[in-house]
């Protein structure tokens, strides 16, 4: 676990004087408008516990997406909504794909696709502040208004346990906590912020953005939003990782908001190229597995693409004892690479 940094009670000087303005108290209602972007599966009235995970789909991050959610749904039978903000070409993919799911994977989860929408001053600039549209997550609290809380993923993750053990994380948090992150690094001397990075950043080694629990309602009650687009006036010149890099600052003053949950909730290479830094993987299994720089794609890291390709070729229905024996048989072929070794976390996994 990320040792804390003490909370600083400063922020930059050319942004302090914005968050004097109370905060306007937002409905938690949970009830989500409907739009002509908007596939609903066909469920009863009575849904059991609902998780609701959000994701940002722009470019060619369709198929990639449609892994990410099978994933959670053959992890889990909790009742799934997926909150998608998505551009045109991945709009019509995702529903063409979803609506000839299995009937009895359709029961158990809804699609509610949106449209990317950012502020329409710099709208442009913030589509293209990191990857296409990453941005889009830092303003899910105003886009969501009535939605309480979210747990909001890159397209780049797989689910190697049910959706559900990240999720039970917020009734953990305290009632400052607002979000949940994954440490960045474990380790100081491969850490990226503490070596490189030319702006605050949280504790001491900062933080990963691509598995976040976000408390909506807490967010909207702090004024997330008046700090971020000030933030990245600020900074914009000293940003490396986008979005990442701006949430990185705002905890930086704000350390005392941040639920930080271990590693394995957010797999990377990192943790595994050079040698075992994550030793909750190592002790209870990967739980999120983040191919973030196209580990899921490219030859650099094998055992990642074994472990996606083996999801991707699942069929819905199929024993998961089946699935666990294709990705063991998959990962013998990496054991040679320092990656290829999680193959030992693999018993501890698919323990829905």
């Amino acid at each position: 676990m990320l040792k804390l940094q003490q909370p600083q009670q400063l922020v930059p000087s050319k942004i302090h004087s914005i968050f004097t303005s109370p905060v306007p108290q937002l409905t938690k209602s949970e009830k989500l408008n409907t739009s002509k972007r908007h596939f609903s599966a066909n469920v009863q009235n009575e849904k059991p516990q609902e998780i609701r995970i959000a994701a940002v789909v722009c470019g060619n991050r369709t198929n990639e997406t449609l892994v990410m959610m099978k994933s959670a749904l053959i992890m889990s039978r909790t009742f799934t909504r997926f909150i998608l903000f998505a551009d045109e070409n991945a709009t019509s993919a995702l529903n063409a794909t979803v609506k000839f799911w299995p009937e009895d994977v359709l029961n158990h989860m809804s699609l509610d696709l949106r449209p990317i929408t950012f502020p329409p001053e710099k709208a442009e600039e913030w589509k293209k502040l990191f990857k296409p549209c990453a941005s889009q997550r830092l303003f899910l609290p105003s886009l969501l208004e009535d939605v309480d809380s979210v747990l909001y993923v890159d397209t780049d993750t797989l689910f190697l346990t049910s959706p559900l053990q990240i999720w039970e994380h917020f009734s953990k948090m305290n009632e400052m906590h607002m979000a949940a992150l994954a440490p960045e690094h474990e380790d100081q001397s491969t850490g990226w912020y503490n070596r490189f990075a030319r702006h605050p950043y949280y504790g001491n080694l900062g933080v990963n953005s691509g598995v976040m629990l976000m408390n909506l309602t807490r967010m909207r009650q702090f004024g997330w939003e008046k700090y971020v687009v000030p933030i990245y006036q600020e900074y914009k010149s000293k940003i490396v990782w986008g979005d990442q890099d701006i949430i990185n600052i705002v905890f930086h003053f704000y350390a005392e908001k941040l639920y930080v949950y271990p590693c394995h909730y957010n797999y990377r290479p990192d943790h595994c190229m050079y040698m075992s830094v994550c030793k909750a993987a190592e002790d209870e299994g990967i739980k999120v597995l983040h191919g973030n720089r196209g580990s899921f794609h490219n030859k650099k890291q094998p055992a990642f693409k074994a472990i996606y390709s083996t999801i991707q070729q699942y069929s819905f229905g199929d024993n998961l004892q089946t699935l666990l024996d294709d990705m063991k048989r998959s990962l013998t072929e990496t054991i040679h690479t320092n990656c290829g070794k999680i193959i030992d976390s693999l018993p501890k996994l698919l323990q829905i």
